[in-house]
């Protein structure tokens, strides 16, 4: 269900987006969604996995560490997970992880029943669904592939992905990495070895910030306008901050 206050402006580019390809749809959809006002001035949650490997060749993504940060940084949630198959890659120098880290781990369902509490902060599933209560938005990079593995089914309209973003992406509408656009639009480097879920959730809420404070226009199918002050406002002031 899409929320209210955004059918308006999908109504508009409807005819256009009938002529696109799933994924241009999806982005320009979430292009509207990140200017789009937030539901009561709603919140955002960033979030992040870190992925074990799973399968004969280890190449099965297996959710392991979940982190959960609020706007102001602050972490909310995080913690190991048990991973629902058996793990025969722990990618160790990426994620830091070993079978010790995973012994008492929480459950995958006490993992997921914690995430859905904070998202609907006390809100109703029915009125989760539409533009009033007061759930969370969600913010991530890729977040279909990290909800997927937990399980978790989140409302459209409540989610902010910065891989699906079009302002961030490649010209051939393909994402870039966390990696690449922390550099680029943060000016500092993160994941130069293990990958910390809180310095990429940290990462993921700033870009969202800033992409929420910018005045992008959409123009004719959905494409921003170049001329959108991506480097004004609050720039200097993110670029000169790193995570705690």
């Amino acid at each position: 269900m899409i929320a209210p206050v955004l059918l308006s402006s999908i109504e508009k580019y409807a005819p256009y987006l009938r002529l696109l390809p799933l994924e241009q749809r999806f982005c320009l959809l979430q292009d509207l969604l990140m200017k789009s006002t937030p539901p009561n001035d709603a919140k955002a949650i960033a979030f992040n996995c870190v992925m074990v490997g799973g399968g004969t060749d280890g190449s099965l993504d297996l959710c392991a560490r979940v982190c959960l940060v609020d706007e102001d940084e602050d972490i909310i949630f995080h913690t190991y997970v048990q991973p629902q198959s058996t793990v025969t890659d722990y990618r160790y120098e990426i994620t830091g992880l070993t079978e010790e880290h995973l012994r008492n781990s929480k459950s995958h369902k006490e993992v997921q029943d914690k995430i859905l509490e904070i998202l609907y902060n006390g809100e109703s599933a029915r009125r989760l669904m539409s533009d009033s209560g007061k759930a969370r938005l969600l913010v991530g990079h890729d977040l279909k592939h990290g909800l997927d593995c937990l399980r978790i089914n989140y409302p459209g309209h409540l989610l902010r992905d910065t891989a699906k973003y079009r302002p961030l992406l490649k010209t051939n509408l393909v994402s870039h990495s966390l990696k690449y656009l922390t550099k680029t639009y943060l000016g500092y480097n993160i994941q130069t070895g293990e990958h910390d879920p809180y310095v990429d959730c940290v990462s993921v809420m700033r870009l969202y910030k800033r992409m929420r404070a910018q005045d992008h226009q959409v123009n004719g199918i959905g494409t921003p306008n170049s001329d959108s002050g991506f480097e004004s406002q609050k720039a200097e002031e993110l670029e000169n901050m790193t995570p705690r």
